[in-house]
């Protein structure tokens, strides 16, 4: 069907983009996102907004990052199952030796290093419930359990920058600027740290008088008891070791990060099919492939407003401000991203700003700073709302199921005070340091 024109286009996109972005988020009657966004798509191709060859445009952007991504969660899953995670918080709270104040600080430290590695859904969806069990096991209340609680899931985000993995967004922007591995680990790593230190800041301040002082180490089960099979667990260090590897190695052999992530992935599946504690085909099953559907539909979606011109507009602005320097560009891309994401989802936003940076024609420095300031906003800006991301909302769905209730009202209260010094911070950082990369 021949692609609308003029003003008709711009309402169908904008409406089209809107209704299915509403769907997604509120999921009515726990219909999946994946079947939502594929819809949205179908219509945006019966009417107009989209041509069939948008279709392979937007999987030569999407395909290297879904397939990663389903890759690590796979990963991720497997070493769930068999006590991975759960012997890490145990190992990290006897570390601190029952002081409560240590044991927060240590637990952000494996938040973090586990975001980097298994992506922050991985780190939110895997570890929150984690914590949240052991804080009980210790004896604590809801009130002194939450502040664990919530700096697990805020860590999983605002650490997700340091390698093209930590997070989807991560891969759809290095895949979109053709980014190598080393490159984006190279500039991001750093500014990880510092947004880690920005995090641990406003965490302690924010939640220290709700911290009790110490607790009972002898409440704790030794880490051991956490591993349900110590074969796949040694093998769970192999894997991690092959995984870098291969991350390091894409970048200077040219091939893509999926190549790796999706190889270990597969073997560690065919490891665990010998295991009794697990079902290779339930991980299988469980892995995130509405994501794949996700990604697709909701990308041809966005394009449609990529169609209408739309995007243009914060061409020109993103244009303008780079004129101001490094670091007007950075805070006007940044905080630009982590709004748009933060009332209508990261994901969707994520193309957006690459299709808006394209459109800006930036060279140099300019560019650079804009690609790195999309990935942090679209980072730490969804923490300033539930609907940000959709690691918030299932993460949001998880607590509940633990009895755990967060209210939009005090997510949105908390959230805002929390994210926005941090990606404040973290977009400076970023502007001095690619700059001076480059």
């Amino acid at each position: 069907m021949a692609l609308l024109h003029g003003e008709v286009l711009t309402f169908v996109a904008v409406a089209l983009f809107l209704v299915t972005l509403i769907l997604v988020i509120s999921q009515p009657r726990g219909l999946s996102i994946g079947v939502t966004a594929l819809a949205g798509a179908i219509v945006a191709l019966s009417v107009g907004v989209d041509r069939l060859v948008n279709v392979a445009t937007v999987w030569g952007i999407v395909w290297n990052a879904t397939i990663t991504f389903v890759a690590v969660i796979i990963i991720s899953l497997i070493l769930d199952r068999i006590g991975f995670f759960e012997w890490a918080a145990l190992y990290v709270l006897r570390l601190s030796r029952g002081s409560a104040i240590r044991a927060f600080v240590y637990l952000l430290v494996l938040g973090a290093l586990v975001a980097s590695v298994f992506a922050n859904d991985g780190a939110a969806l895997i570890l929150t419930p984690i914590v949240y069990q052991q804080t009980r096991v210790l004896g604590f209340d809801r009130r002194r359990a939450l502040p664990f609680v919530m700096a697990a899931g805020f860590i999983a985000d605002t650490t997700s920058l340091p390698f093209v993995v930590s997070n989807l967004v991560n891969i759809v922007t290095a895949s979109f600027f053709h980014i190598g591995f080393i490159s984006y680990t190279m500039r991001m790593a750093p500014i990880d740290i510092v947004s880690f230190l920005a995090s641990l800041v406003v965490l302690v301040i924010y939640y220290r008088r709700s911290l009790p002082r110490s607790y009972d180490l002898n409440s704790l089960a030794e880490p051991g008891s956490a591993i349900r099979d110590r074969r796949l667990f040694r093998i769970g260090w192999v894997v991690l070791a092959v995984l870098l590897a291969g991350y390091i190695l894409s970048e200077p052999l040219n091939f893509p990060v999926s190549i790796p992530a999706s190889g270990v992935a597969l073997l560690f599946l065919i490891a665990a099919s010998r295991s009794d504690v697990l079902s290779s085909r339930t991980i299988v099953r469980e892995a995130p492939w509405r994501i794949v559907v996700f990604s697709v539909g909701m990308y041809l979606v966005v394009y449609g407003l990529y169609n209408a011109g739309l995007t243009s507009y914060l061409s020109h602005g993103l244009r303008a401000a780079s004129h101001h320097g490094p670091v007007v560009t950075s805070l006007v891309g940044g905080f630009g991203a982590g709004i748009l994401s933060a009332i209508s989802n990261n994901m969707p936003t994520t193309l957006i700003g690459a299709l808006t940076i394209h459109g800006a024609h930036l060279v140099g420095v300019s560019h650079s700073v804009a690609e790195y300031a999309l990935v942090v906003g679209a980072d730490i800006g969804p923490k300033f709302t539930p609907i940000g991301s959709l690691a918030t909302l299932l993460w949001l769905h998880v607590l509940d199921t633990k009895g755990v209730r967060i209210t939009w009202g005090q997510y949105f209260r908390q959230g805002i005070v929390l994210a926005a010094p941090v990606l404040l911070v973290t977009l400076v950082a970023l502007a001095g340091w690619v700059a001076l990369l480059h």
